[in-house]
């Protein structure tokens, strides 16, 4: 305490541009530089010395007599709303009067690090309110800098926490607050937080719970239990109360029985991970579910979850959009019995160059047929939609074989491709229920397109690779097939690795229900029929693909599963912990977009269930694939590689596994993020945990691991694959995998969706036809059509207009990137998100890392020895390039799940 006290009285001229007052009797005020330094005027009641060892001396016997008093100064950002609705407009006027006048306005207060040996509680400094809030009200800036000033002991210590009252009726977001004059530094508090009544902040010093200063520690349990909540009463949308519950709010009872969906969580026959709880009440016709809110309505997420007002301006003008690319579809589809087919293939062209329009005869059936007239003229060019990348540099790629092949490994679904090891393939499926599934797959059927190897030599050859979607769709073909307008098969895809080091389709196997235990085996087009077969075939593979995309790997794997961890996150790590520092940006609008989700996409009737093909089976499909699929020690990159042969261990590569298809862009540029993020993570964890029992007795560090696993996951908590936290390195690999997974995994299967799906031929999600079978529909229309016109056969079988243009409106949102975009290896806030000097210094080395890789991307997609990359009519693999400008680029890699 002598030397902080020497400490701040020597350091005063670094807030020298406000006259540091030393409290209003007795003063000290600084005289102007000499050549002998600084030297003081003396005003009080005690001698000041020159700063020397007696300075020292002689303000230590001041100190022991009476602490001097100082002013410090806050500068508190607070960030404007762009748009105010009236309510808001009054509230604002409301409050600045109020504030001139010193009835409500917003108070600040600093608490120490250090406890008052006379209190035995924290220190605190006088309360003070914030100046000129009524003049600033009007300032139409983004943000606004407001002041305010605090007396404090020279004895106060170091403040690690500020509380904030907004005495005010409005709400408003508080960006940060820097409090100056102390002569440690200044004191930065990024808060990022919106505030009603009173609330604390703690600094951007990061502490474990057992190195906590005594002032801050039972304001840091207060903080997280006010987070946690009780579990009862309905959420109101000002809450910041994180809490679990199942998805019991997918269905619409109380609408019709055809609306009723499974509870996904808290069963053996549909787990589920937990989601955030809103408590909303019971619906009237089933009290285990969830009554719903429907749009435009929100749904609960805590407060400081809800997307910023940059990011739903992005979502309110696509959905604007989205409802303009559906009017004349969805008024087509109401006016006429034709369900309005894909005619030919240039009705897709007419998307992208015209948009929709009316005939005559069917304006002619709407009332006030000359205001849709007028809409539909002046609308023309908002009714276009962009043009796909796919179809960008050559028109008919998606058609070829190898481009086919080539989006296994470098499309929007790169993860489910996985080395053959056995041939024919072997069902996993319980054959009680669903009977013995053998292989169709015969040795002749791809024998002729191995180059001369047979199978057995192929496969050790590492030259055979599969895409297996049975044992996902099995289970489920025969319900599907009974939906109208629903037709599906349940595929495999066999691939042959060409010495180019390309892939090409071999063959398809394509399973029916168990109920009738068709099997078919579909190979490569010999003639005008075969070909068309073929191309079927693929659109099938293509159906199941998206399907298996969107439910289990986009929406299961990394928007679902990462919730509870985030849950838990801010239930049990306090925002001073270093891993909820190191996480704060990759939890970032998750939960919003998932409520979103909830409410609009996964939902009974909601547009996943109208787009793909399972329909009401969609959310089972992938609670099952949650049940038999989904390991969390699997979801690492590496560790993926491995589980699906796509890689095999090697100590002498720089990640430890060596890929088996060299040129794979997906995995050959997510191994440089992964290492990016690993020797990151690795940097952080080893700064905080020197030992391995300090992660042992971390308590909120182990509560958070324990209730993301045994509360978030209950339903699969007694798994043995679940990972320890024991050492430095769990914590590097538990922590890797999920900041991979929310960032780079979910960029590399997310931001393709309408480059590659917005051209509906190239990636159907549903399809409404199956393929005539040789023998047996020899004579029934749907063979006739098949053969009269096969090609129109095939574009029947696709998606309607209604449904597709549906489909790709979605996408284009869900492919979108806002303006406020914070991408890996950027943080907001960059150089005071810590207090620790060298942890800013090791994220710029990551950041610099990531602009490196970005380089490194450029240069592959630039190779023309890489033919899955670069070639005429092949599309670049950026989707793992770590930035992108706004909109929809296929490309950029965002801190966290938003969209």
């Amino acid at each position: 305490m002598p030397m902080a006290l020497a400490n701040q009285l020597t350091g005063l001229t670094s807030f020298a541009s406000s006259n540091l007052l030393l409290h209003s009797n007795p003063m000290l005020l600084p005289f102007q530089n000499t050549r002998r330094g600084t030297r003081f005027r003396k005003t009080a009641r005690f001698p000041v010395a020159a700063i020397s060892q007696n300075f020292m001396k002689t303000t230590l016997r001041v100190h022991a007599e009476k602490a001097v008093q100082f002013k410090v100064r806050a500068v508190v950002t607070v960030r404007n709303k762009i748009r105010e609705d009236f309510r808001e407009t009054m509230l604002k006027h409301l409050d600045a009067i109020s504030d001139r006048i010193g009835t409500r306005n917003v108070v600040l207060e600093l608490i120490s690090n250090d406890i008052d040996p006379k209190t035995k509680s924290p220190k605190k400094s006088n309360k003070a309110a914030l100046k000129d809030w009524s003049k600033k009200s009007s300032v139409k800036a983004e943000r606004v800098n407001y002041t305010t000033e605090f007396i404090v002991d020279s004895n106060f210590g170091v403040p690690g926490a500020i509380a904030v009252t907004n005495k005010h009726q409005r709400e408003f977001f508080l960006e940060s607050i820097v409090i100056e004059g102390f002569v440690s530094g200044a004191v930065h508090f990024p808060c990022n937080s919106w505030v009603q009544g009173e609330r604390i902040f703690f600094s951007n010093k990061a502490y474990l719970p057992c190195d906590t200063p005594g002032g801050l520690r039972v304001l840091r349990e207060k903080e997280l239990i006010s987070l946690r909540g009780d579990g009862k009463g309905v959420r109101k949308l000002s809450d910041r109360i994180y809490d679990f519950d199942t998805y019991n709010d997918l269905g619409n009872p109380d609408a019709g029985i055809e609306l009723t969906r499974p509870i996904l969580g808290g069963t053996q026959n549909h787990p589920y991970p937990r989601r955030c709880r809103t408590g909303r009440a019971p619906t009237d016709t089933d009290m285990h579910a969830e009554s719903r809110v429907e749009l435009p309505q929100p749904m609960y997420v805590p407060r400081d979850e809800q997307f910023d007002e940059s990011k739903l301006n992005t979502f309110v003008i696509k959905r604007l959009k989205a409802v303009l690319h559906n009017l004349i579809p969805g008024l087509k589809a109401s006016l006429s019995a034709n369900n309005h087919d894909f005619n030919r293939f240039s009705d897709f062209d007419d998307l992208y160059n015209d948009g929709q329009s009316l005939q005559d005869d069917i304006i002619k059936k709407i009332p006030f047929s000359q205001v849709v007239t007028k809409i539909q003229q002046c609308t023309q060019g908002l009714l276009k939609y962009d043009t796909p990348k796919i179809i960008s540099k050559d028109k008919f790629a998606w058609l070829r074989d190898d481009e086919f092949a080539r989006q296994a490994i470098a499309g929007v679904n790169p993860i489910n491709i996985e080395r053959l090891q056995v041939f024919p393939p072997v069902s996993k499926l319980d054959p009680e229920i669903y009977g013995h599934q053998e292989s169709a797959l015969k040795e002749e059927h791809i024998l002729g397109q191995l180059n001369g190897v047979t199978v057995q030599e192929a496969i050790e050859a590492n030259k055979l690779f599969m895409i297996d979607y049975h044992d996902v769709y099995v289970p489920f073909v025969d319900g599907i097939n009974a939906l109208e307008g629903r037709k599906s098969y349940a595929t495999r895809t066999i691939f042959f690795l060409t010495p180019l080091g390309t892939l090409k389709p071999i063959a398809i196997e394509l399973s029916l229900g168990p109920s009738s235990g068709s099997k078919r085996i579909v190979t490569p087009p010999v003639d005008a029929t075969t070909y068309w077969k073929w191309q079927l075939a693929k659109a099938h593979v293509c159906a199941n693909d998206a399907g298996v995309h969107q439910l289990v790997n986009h929406w299961l794997r990394t928007h679902a599963c990462t919730e509870p961890f985030i849950l838990s996150a801010h239930r049990q790590l306090s925002a001073m912990h270093p891993v909820f520092k190191l996480l704060d940006p990759h939890m970032r609008y998750t939960l919003d977009i998932n409520a979103l989700a909830r409410q609009k996409l996964i939902n009974a009737d909601g547009i996943i269930e109208s787009s793909f093909t399972p329909g009401r089976y969609c959310a089972e499909i992938s609670s099952a694939a949650y049940k038999n699929l989904w390991r969390f020690d699997m979801e690492g990159l590496p560790a993926d590689l491995i589980r699906r042969g796509m890689a095999v261990p090697d100590a002498t590569q720089p990640n430890g596994v060596k890929l088996v298809i060299e040129d794979y862009p997906y995995a050959a540029d997510g191994l440089m993020v992964w290492s990016a993020i690993e020797n990151w993570v690795g940097a952080y964890v080893k700064h905080y945990y020197g030992h391995p029992s300090q992660i042992c007795n971390d308590r909120e560090l182990q509560a958070w691991y324990s209730e993301a696993i045994n509360v978030g996951h209950a339903d699969l908590r007694h798994q043995r694959w679940w990972p320890t936290l024991n050492s430095s390195e769990d914590l590097v690999s538990i922590l890797t995998t999920l900041i991979w997974t929310v960032s780079a995994q979910h960029a590399a299967i997310n931001f393709g969706q309408y480059p590659y799906g917005g051209y509906v031929p190239n990636r159907p999600p549903l399809m409404r036809r199956l393929i005539p079978e040789d023998e047996e529909e020899k004579k029934s229309e749907k063979k006739a059509n098949f053969m009269a016109d096969p090609e129109k056969y095939f574009l029947n079988a696709l998606p309607s207009l209604l449904q597709a243009t549906k489909y790709m409106a979605i996408v284009d949102t869900l492919s979108t990137h806002s303006p406020d975009e914070e991408y890996l290896g950027e943080r907001h806030q960059s150089s005071i998100w810590s207090g620790d000097a060298e942890m800013i210094e090791a994220f710029y080395r990551f950041s610099g890392e990531m602009r490196g890789i970005e380089k490194e991307i450029e240069r592959r997609n630039s190779d023309p020895t890489l033919r899955n990359r670069c070639g005429p009519g092949v599309l670049p693999y950026e989707l793992l390039a770590p930035t992108s400008p706004p909109g929809v680029t296929c490309r950029g890699i965002p801190n966290s799940v938003s969209t």
